[in-house]
């Protein structure tokens, strides 16, 4: 017959396995509210030293979420400007080969800006992105 573990052995292991379970819980939840940014998905914008390519120009109000990979040579930022050309949302730090995703809530629709920063300097590589009205439904 199994001898019992002794209670000096169980508490560190029952803690430990409490602590697997709330990190894949947790895990789970981020998991699903990365899918949901946005009902058609992240906008992958594509940063290198001489370009800022978004896949797609529009989106909708609400949650918005841009996935910036970095193929430059140099640490770049991303910025979402407003119509009213104040910053909205920005990332920064973004090495050479590397990705971030930044998740921003956008309430009203307008002409909006974004820019790449090659080098964290200057204005960054310019370009336009329209905010519709959010769809009921």
């Amino acid at each position: 017959m199994p001898q019992p573990m002794p209670q000096s052995m169980a508490r560190p292991m029952v803690a430990t396995l409490l602590a697997a379970g709330l990190l894949a819980a947790l895990t789970g939840c981020a998991e699903k509210s990365d899918s949901s940014d946005s009902k058609s998905g992240a906008i992958a914008v594509e940063a290198t030293d001489d370009a800022c390519k978004l896949s797609r120009t529009s989106a909708e109000a609400g949650p918005i979420a841009f996935k910036v990979s970095n193929q430059g040579s140099k640490i770049t930022e991303f910025y979402l400007y407003g119509p009213d050309r104040k910053v909205v949302s920005e990332v920064e730090g973004i090495g050479p080969g590397t990705s971030r995703t930044m998740s921003v809530k956008v309430s009203e629709p307008g002409a909006y800006a974004t820019a790449c920063k090659p080098g964290m300097v200057g204005d960054g590589i310019r370009g336009k992105i329209t905010v519709t009205a959010k769809r009921h439904g």
